[in-house]
Order: structure tokens, then C-alpha cells, then sequence
């Protein structure tokens, strides 16, 4: 879950109780503002380092939320077992590996650096079960696409409550990358006489060291929303087909070879509840100036220095299955074209000895004229404003910067999970 959601959603709430009766076009700023930690804590069954984030709400002048350095964090248990967290790349990990386990309680404690502690209620884990992840081709609000869904079910009728999120990775090829660039050279001189000093060469360098590796990427995105399912009314607890993503078949992510990997948290009442307050928050979209603001929202973690100050987040203790899938544009959609590159990617053509006009006057400033699509190539040459594709002299054919080099936008290496 992105943690700026609750910087911005507490945000919303503080500042809709002052505007809440304007009528007039207002310029939102902050005038009155009330500082509050925000904790964001999923620990679960994966033994792994756990990790807790804490940061402040912001004002609107900010740009987003100020992590909070120099806490003290753990997790205790009534097993007698304490976990303790340290500072690490603005977030708090685990010292060790662990574990969340069945029938045992945990607890979250935090000391800010000015001395204020704040306490969890105790949590334990959710049901186990696994999740399976399929990809089919559908056809959806009249968008023909891919849809991501997720399969789940628990025989127990134990697990009723589902948070899902997902990490995607997709393949990315330039489709106007070159093995040479295109340089200027000082010499020879173009057009070069005794009173003019002519225009620069252009020539061609075969790539060295990090150009090479422009050619192929890998863009990898989390998902933002906060994606919630019950199977509450159901009888017999199944998740079947459960809608994670949908891309459209026109959506170039799709175009070469594309993998998800689906997180399933199975979550309590009380944890489903939270995300579900806070998704109806965000999907309001206008809810700054909405009529209906729903009071603030308050998680499982108080203060126990002062119980009335606000504290934003929750500290869930949640089991989690994970499942990774990967596949081609032709697996979904066999025999059909296969999606446009994400930025159009037109070929610009140049004479590079097309200087304009030329001065026919003795002695003329610029007697091959001083304009052209020559100087125009050169000068986008030396800006990196275009790079080169082929040519057939006098003609060069350039490519924009990113249909000629992917890692403008996106990493050229491979992750450690690909599988071609």
C-alpha cells in the first residue's frame, strides 16, 4: 500500500472542515494544519525482514510526507519474543528474519526521537491458503484486453477477507535502436573557403560500454490502488476468477513478454474494514470539497502519551501467498498485431548538405548559405535532441530518444526473477 495515500487522504479530512462551506472558486492552501505520524505495517507468515514506514502528515506546499528518522520500532509477541527493527533506506527492518505464526499474539511498539510512544492493539494470523493466477482474454466495458484474476478458496470457511497487490514486468524493445550513433566531427570541414570556416562533419561511432545495452529493458510498476474482495455472504469460502488487472490488448505493456506476481493477504475483519474505509476515501476523488466527509479514520495504533492525539495507520498481522505468471502478447491474443510502441515512433529524415540558400555576394558571410536541414541535423545532433537510425547519404534517418534508447525510461537489466 502506498503510504502517501494516508499522508493525503488525513490531509483531506484536516482540511475539508475549513472549506467545506465555500461556494466560490477557492486556492487551496494550508492555513491551519495539525501534524500526525502515519504507520504502515503488514507483517506476515513469510519469513523474511519485515518492514514498518513511518513518516508525518504534509502540508499542500510540500511534496510529500517527511520520513521519521531515529524511532525506536519492535514487535513483541506473548511468547515472550521481541523483534527489533532498525533505519534503513527511510523505511524499518527487521534485524532478523521472522515469521508471523498461528495462534500467537503481536504487537507493535514505536518511540519517536522526541519521545512519544505509540502501541498497537495485538494482532495474530489470519487463515493460510494459496492463491493461483490466471490470464484470459475478455472482452470488457467494450475494450478487448487481458484480464489478471485471482483464484482462491479455503475449505475451512475461515478466510473472508482479501487485499491483493501485484508487481508487473514487462519486456521493452526500441524499435529504432541503432548499433551507431551519430557525432560531430571537427574535421573535415563542410563548404569550408578562406573567409568561411565551413560547417562540422558528421561521422559514425559504433557504441561502446553502457550505449550498447540501450536495446532491450525491463519496466517493472507496483499497483496503487488499494484492491479489496469479501466472501462473506458465501457459504462456502471461494474466490473464483476475482478481477486483479485488466490491460487493454492496444496497451503496449502487453506487446513483447509481460509477468505479474499477485500478493494475496488474507485479512481479519478489522484490517478488511480499515483499506475498505480508506479505498471509498480515494475513489472519491473530489472528497476535499465534498459534503460528506466521513470523520477521521482511525487504525489499531494509539498514543500512549496523549489518547487524543490522532495517529494514522494500522498494524496488521496478515498470512500472504504469492504467485508469479508470465506470458506473451500471442499466448492472449494469438494471430492478431500486436500493439503500437507506447510513443509513436516516426522516422525524421535529414540532407545533411542542405544548408539553405546560398550568398552568391564576394566574400559572403555564409557563402553555402547558413540554414537548412543541415544545420538543423547537426544542431540536434550536438543536443541529443534526435539520435541516429541509418542513412543514405546525404540523407540521415533519426530516430526521437525514446524509440532509440529504452533505458531513457526504463532498466536495462534483467530482473533475477525473467524468464524468457
Amino acid at each position: 500500500m502506498n503510504q502517501s495515500i494516508l499522508n493525503k487522504i488525513f490531509l483531506s479530512l484536516l482540511l475539508s472542515l475549513s472549506i467545506i462551506s465555500c461556494t466560490e472558486p477557492y486556492a487551496l492552501q494550508t492555513n491551519t494544519f495539525e501534524e500526525a505520524i502515519v504507520v504502515e505495517a503488514t507483517i506476515t507468515n513469510e519469513l523474511k525482514n519485515q518492514e514498518v514506514k513511518i513518516s508525518r502528515t504534509y502540508i499542500l506546499e510540500e511534496n510529500g510526507p517527511t520520513f521519521e528518522t531515529g524511532a525506536l520500532v519492535y514487535v513483541t509477541d506473548n511468547m515472550g519474543n521481541q523483534y527489533n527493527f532498525d533505519e534503513n533506506n527511510q523505511k524499518y527492518v527487521s534485524t532478523t528474519p521472522f515469521q508471523v505464526t498461528p495462534n500467537v499474539e503481536y504487537q507493535l511498539h514505536i518511540t519517536t526521537s522526541d519521545g512519544k510512544s505509540y502501541l498497537s492493539k495485538t494482532q495474530q494470523l489470519t487463515t493460510v491458503n494459496q492463491v493461483e493466477i490466471n490470464a484470459s482474454a475478455i472482452n470488457k466495458d467494450g475494450v478487448r484486453g487481458v484480464q489478471i484474476a485471482a483464484n482462491s478458496s479455503d475449505p475451512t470457511n475461515t478466510s473472508k477477507y482479501y487485499r491483493y497487490e501485484y508487481e508487473e514486468t514487462s519486456k521493452v524493445t526500441a524499435p529504432q535502436w541503432s548499433e551507431y550513433k551519430a557525432v560531430i566531427l571537427p574535421t573535415p570541414r563542410i563548404c569550408e573557403t578562406p573567409e568561411f570556416g565551413g560547417f562540422d562533419s558528421i561521422g559514425l561511432e559504433l557504441k561502446t560500454g553502457a550505449e550498447v545495452n540501450t536495446k532491450v529493458c525491463y519496466t517493472t510498476k507496483n499497483s496503487t490502488d488499494i484492491i479489496l474482495t469479501s466472501t462473506n455472504t458465501l457459504t462456502e469460502d471461494n474466490v473464483v476468477d476475482f478481477p486483479i488487472r485488466f490491460i487493454s490488448n492496444k496497451d503496449y505493456t502487453i506487446a513483447e513478454r509481460y509477468t505479474i506476481l499477485v500478493k494475496q493477504y488474507i485479512q481479519s475483519l478489522e484490517s478488511y474494514t480499515y483499506y475498505k474505509t480508506l479505498k471509498e476515501i480515494t475513489q472519491a476523488g473530489g472528497s476535499l470539497l465534498s459534503h460528506n466527509q466521513p470523520g477521521f479514520l482511525y487504525g489499531n495504533i494509539k498514543s500512549v502519551n496523549n489518547p487524543n492525539e490522532k495517529v494514522v495507520g494500522f498494524f496488521d498481522v496478515a498470512s500472504v501467498s504469492s504467485k508469479r505468471i508470465f506470458f506473451n502478447f500471442d499466448d492472449i491474443f494469438p494471430g492478431e498485431d500486436l500493439p503500437d510502441y507506447f510513443d509513436p515512433c516516426m522516422i525524421l529524415t535529414f540532407n545533411s548538405n542542405d544548408f539553405g540558400t546560398p550568398d552568391p555576394r564576394p566574400h559572403a558571410e555564409f557563402p553555402c548559405g547558413n540554414g537548412g536541414e543541415g544545420t538543423d541535423l547537426r544542431n540536434r545532433i550536438k543536443n541529443k535532441l534526435l539520435l541516429y537510425y541509418a542513412r543514405s547519404l546525404p540523407l540521415y534517418s533519426m530516430s526521437k530518444p525514446m524509440c532509440g534508447d529504452c533505458t531513457l525510461f526504463s532498466s536495462n537489466i534483467k530482473p533475477s526473477f525473467w524468464i524468457d
